[in-house]
């Protein structure tokens, strides 16, 4: 574990390597990045045993996270020779007018614990591609399989300081990532996880002036229209909502249905769920997760809701506003279901959220997706497809209560550069003074 003195000599050590890493050459750090996705890749069997003694992750998850995040590293690879400036006109005589892209400086990511690998990956990875060293703040829920992801990028060849890992207790998490932030040398942090701790980063470094990327919460909303195919809704409904027991920030929470077929959808759905193995929707992280998810469901059955399935995924039928499943995010295996009388409705509740990071609309037109898509205030929105969706060159992140900027391609190169603006005058200069 690591103290807050510790933390600041990761801050030290990652200062220490960016002058070196930084000028090194893109394809020499492209080189690298490939090596470290092999090593990733290399090291399934173990990330699979660590993910199920931390997480309770199930293999398939486990190999999944694997792929996803050595294909981010890929990705990062790609992109480091696509970080690029321009010249822009300038109307001073023989003035050359330049923009550019350079590092910025030591790049702090905070990952989560539910989807350890991919998550730990898109923190570091881009950062490394634009030239910036990294430190990986650890989930105090896998070290090791933080620990693991570390290793291999040594592994792969990156000197000492470029790639660092810092790992705290519970009790030493304030302290640890206040003082990161707080480094001098630290210059830009991104975070993915809970809202309410979002926040706390966000303040911390805005205390300091420094940029945030932030990928908090979400509660996906998946609206099926009238003129849906239902069999291929529910099966984008049951993915997206218990896919790793629903662990994901990208779940489908809330699956918004026109009257007209939503009898027809809600009993397809059911049966769908009923007939999905305990192993293919997963296990929660604790004991603690479970507890929430019930009291969630207690509630909305209070209030009249219905419970279709049993069994470790739950569909509750007749959701409305006054209940907490309605609004709170679960991240857990429940979704519910929310009855409008028409599309204006279904957009309506779709925006009734705090949260705004994915979404999706099932509907025969394509143009009618489009419309609706464009109307629903979320940063990802997808038309007949899952809300659970993900890859590595995509503009990632959300709006409202999940925060802000995006992960993924080229917008990551813009979240870990600094845009400069250089000139070089080609004439004598001509002064009013």
């Amino acid at each position: 574990m690591t103290d807050p003195s510790l933390a600041h000599r990761a801050a030290d050590a990652a200062a220490a390597a960016f002058p070196a890493w930084s000028a090194l050459g893109p394809n020499a750090r492209r080189s690298l990045l490939n090596a470290a996705a092999e090593a990733i890749t290399a090291r399934a069997d173990q990330f699979v045993a660590a993910m199920a003694e931390e997480l309770r992750a199930s293999e398939p998850w486990a190999r999944f996270n694997v792929m996803l995040g050595a294909g981010m590293v890929r990705e990062a690879a790609a992109l480091t020779t696509q970080i690029a400036g321009e010249v822009i006109p300038s109307d001073k005589p023989g003035m050359l007018s330049l923009a550019l892209r350079e590092p910025a400086g030591v790049v702090l990511g905070i990952a989560p614990w539910n989807a350890p690998v991919i998550l730990a990956c898109r923190a570091i990875a881009t950062p490394l591609a634009c030239g910036n060293t990294v430190i990986l703040k650890a989930s105090e829920r896998c070290p090791r399989t933080h620990g693991l992801l570390v290793e291999a990028f040594a592994a792969a060849g990156f000197a000492a300081g470029v790639v660092n890992l810092v790992t705290n207790a519970p009790y030493q998490a304030a302290d640890v990532v206040g003082t990161l932030i707080d480094h001098p040398a630290v210059r830009r942090i991104n975070f993915t996880g809970s809202t309410a701790v979002g926040r706390m980063v966000a303040i911390r470094a805005a205390q300091q002036l420094k940029p945030v990327l932030l990928e908090l919460g979400g509660k996906a909303p998946l609206i099926v229209l009238d003129d849906a195919d239902l069999d291929e809704a529910v099966k984008a409904a049951a993915f997206g909502a218990f896919m790793n027991a629903g662990q994901i920030c990208m779940a489908t929470e809330r699956i918004i249905v026109v009257e007209p077929i939503a009898d027809a959808f809600a009993q397809k759905l059911a049966a769908k769920v009923a007939g999905m193995p305990a192993p293919a929707v997963g296990e929660q992280v604790d004991d603690g997760a479970q507890t929430k998810v019930a009291a969630l469901i207690d509630d909305a059955l209070a209030k009249g809701a219905m419970r279709l399935t049993s069994g470790p995924a739950a569909v509750v039928d007749g959701v409305t506003d006054a209940m907490a499943l309605y609004r709170d995010e679960s991240f857990g295996p429940v979704v519910g279901i929310i009855r409008v009388v028409d599309e204006a409705a279904a957009i309506r509740a779709a925006n009734d959220s705090a949260y705004g990071l994915s979404a999706a609309v099932f509907t025969g037109d394509a143009a009618r997706g489009l419309r609706v898509a464009r109307q629903i205030r979320s940063g990802i929105c997808h038309v007949n497809g899952p809300t659970v969706q993900d890859e590595p060159q995509m503009p990632f992140g959300g709006l409202g209560a999940s925060g802000y900027g995006r992960f993924g391609g080229k917008a990551g190169i813009d979240a870990f550069t600094e845009l400069r603006w250089i000139t070089i005058a080609g004439e004598p200069g001509h002064y009013p003074i």
